[in-house]
């Protein structure tokens, strides 16, 4: 983890005002490869240039979600201003943190593709919390971690929400579909509580084999397996993108003690937390396909 006096590392924001000729932004560059962007467009136009060739005109005012997957930069034009920032992994994590929403929020933030919007209403609800998120890094006496994860936490939420995320995830789910959904929301909520299998049944109104059979009919995977995937994709992420040395880990994931959570993690990956992390640090910035790849990976 940062420290806040560190945060301008982690997050980014800016204001570009109007200007006599256009601007080319990289999101990609340097230190913003691996950043998460929001762009808010004024009134007036923009562009983004895609690796692919393609090109994609904006028309503000906008709001426009860019994931590093998507490769591409923006170009700004003469006459338009437009609010940008960003936030890194280490920051993405916390603010989407481990809550009921935080499934689908990390399924949000893992798709490639760009999302747009210029509903006014949306628009007019989203443009405070960037603001907010630029004037916060704006004062180097004050610029805390804290604040601007909570300020993407709530950029985020409103966005997956406005988008309509949250309804097009309901669409079309029959009983089997909604009770594992529900089942991926009550373990998102609770997975670091440990609690029997029984207690999610119970929580659900389903028994616990019925539970069974649905995850290991729908995904071939007992509901066990899952909870457990799941605190090995969080226990890699923290190992990955934090500076938490191992028992701090093993202590925010709910073990007992840090030897048995190094059993549990090598038990399930055949690496100590400590092998793990070196070969994260060794591979960074390379594909590994050891390496925890996204949120979307637990199912």
């Amino acid at each position: 983890m940062a420290t806040d006096g560190g945060i301008h590392h982690y997050a980014r924001g800016e204001w570009h005002g109007p200007s006599l000729s256009h601007r080319r932004i990289r999101f990609q560059k340097g230190l913003y490869a691996d950043f998460h962007h929001f762009v808010l467009l004024g009134e007036g136009r923009a562009e983004l240039h895609f690796e692919s060739g393609e090109q994609r005109p904006l028309n503000g005012p906008l709001l426009a979600f860019v994931p590093p997957q998507a490769h591409c930069d923006l170009s700004i034009a003469a006459g338009t201003a437009a609010h940008l920032v960003g936030a890194s992994p280490q920051v993405m994590v916390d603010a989407i943190d481990d809550k009921v929403e935080s499934y689908s929020l990390r399924i949000f933030t893992e798709q490639r593709g760009l999302v747009e919007s210029s509903d006014p209403f949306l628009v007019a609800e989203i443009g405070p919390l960037i603001l907010g998120f630029v004037r916060e890094l704006d004062d180097p006496s004050r610029a805390s971690w804290m604040v601007a994860s909570a300020y993407m936490r709530l950029i985020l939420m409103t966005l997956w929400r406005g988008a309509d995320g949250e309804r097009r995830e309901q669409r079309g789910q029959g009983e089997t579909g909604s009770i594992l959904q529900r089942y991926r929301q009550l373990v998102e909520a609770g997975f670091r509580q440990h609690r029997p299998i029984s207690d999610y049944a119970a929580e659900l109104g389903v028994t616990a084999d019925r539970l069974h059979s649905i995850c290991q009919r729908t995904l071939g995977r007992s509901p066990i397996q899952l909870l457990h995937e799941r605190v090995v994709q969080e226990a890699k992420l923290r190992l990955e993108r934090s500076a938490r040395n191992i028992q701090e880990i093993s202590d925010s994931l709910g073990f007992r003690d840090p030897t048995y959570f190094s059993h549990f993690f090598k038990r399930k990956t055949g690496l100590s937390p400590a092998g793990y992390r070196e070969i994260a640090r060794a591979s960074a910035g390379l594909e590994n396909s050891m390496l925890s790849s996204g949120y979307a990976d637990w199912p």
